[in-house]
C-alpha cells in the first residue's frame, strides 16, 4: 500500500467544486474524478447489460448512456436510484480505489456527493486523510444554478434540496475553499492550503 495523502474534494451542486478540480489538474497535482469513472462504468457491457435490463434499451444512444434520461428516471424515483447505485458503485468504487494505490503523490478524490455517501466510502474502504468544500451560500448556489442550467428558482432549490445543505458539509469538512468571490480569489486559497501541505 503507498503512503500518499489522499484528500476528498467536494461540494454541492453550483458551488465551483469542478473549476477548483480542473486548477489543480492544471497544476500537474493527480485527480481522480469519480464523474469521469462513472461515465466509463455506465459503459462497461456487463453494466449496460444491468442498466438496459432494469431501465430499458432507450437509455442507450449510439451505445452510449443517455445520462439526462437516466437523471429523469432516478431523480424523484428512490427506488431506480437504489437499483441503479447497486449496479454502478462496486465497479465505481473499485476503479476510484486502483488510480489511488497508483499514486504515490498527492491525490485529490472529486467525489461530487462525499457526505451523502459517506457510508459507501467506508464499505468500500477510502480512507481520506482531508477532506476539502468547496463552499458558497444557498442563494450564491440558487443564482448559479439557474444560470447555469437555465432552469427555473423552483427548480434549482428543488435540485439543491435533494442534496444535503452545503451548510451542513461545511460543518463536516477539514477545509473550506470559499468560491463566493472570484475565481482568482477562490484559486489563491487553494493554493495557500497546498504550500501548507508541503
Amino acid at each position: 500500500m503507498n503512503q500518499n495523502k489522499v484528500i476528498g474534494l467536494t461540494g454541492s451542486i453550483a458551488t465551483g467544486k469542478s473549476q477548483v478540480s480542473r486548477f489543480l489538474k492544471n497544476k500537474g497535482i493527480k485527480v481522480v474524478d469519480a464523474d469521469l469513472i462513472a461515465r466509463d462504468v455506465a459503459n462497461f457491457e456487463f453494466v449496460k447489460n444491468k442498466i438496459k435490463e432494469e431501465f430499458g434499451e432507450d437509455l442507450y444512444k449510439d451505445g452510449n448512456l443517455d445520462r439526462k434520461k437516466l437523471a429523469e428516471v432516478v431523480f424523484k424515483n428512490g427506488k431506480a436510484r437504489e437499483k441503479l447505485n447497486q449496479i454502478m458503485h462496486p465497479e465505481i468504487y473499485k476503479e476510484i480505489k486502483r488510480q489511488i494505490e497508483d499514486s504515490d503523490e498527492l491525490v485529490f478524490v472529486d467525489i461530487p456527493l462525499f457526505f451523502e455517501n459517506e457510508d459507501l466510502n467506508k464499505k468500500y474502504g477510502l480512507n481520506f486523510d482531508e477532506i476539502w468544500l468547496v463552499y458558497v451560500d444557498r442563494a450564491t448556489q440558487i443564482k448559479r444554478l439557474m444560470k447555469r442550467d437555465d432552469i427555473s428558482r423552483e427548480y434549482a432549490k428543488e435540485k439543491i434540496n435533494s442534496q444535503l445543505s452545503v451548510e451542513e458539509k461545511k460543518e463536516k469538512a477539514d477545509v473550506i475553499i470559499d468560491n463566493r468571490a472570484t475565481l482568482y480569489e477562490t484559486f489563491a486559497q487553494v493554493d495557500s492550503k497546498l504550500k501548507k501541505m508541503c
